[in-house]
């Protein structure tokens, strides 16, 4: 089982994407996913942008990460 966290596009490079979660940065590929910007969020699987995720989603998402992360 894989879990996903998603990142927030931080720069983009022509196909190459800076993303970032909590301060760790990955460059990733953006082939897959048309139309990214620099703020949306994202999930990664292998080094490649499968998904964007809506902000609201990614934000309540991250949140729940986090509780968890505090138990």
């Amino acid at each position: 089982m894989c879990i996903a966290i998603p990142m927030k596009v931080v720069q983009i490079n022509g196909n190459e994407v800076l993303c970032e979660y909590k301060g760790v940065r990955k460059t990733v590929r953006g082939d897959l996913v048309s139309e990214l910007k620099v703020g949306d969020y994202v999930i990664i699987h292998a080094g490649f942008i499968i998904q964007k995720v809506d902000i609201k989603d990614a934000i309540e998402t991250i949140r729940l990460y986090e509780e968890i992360e505090n138990l």
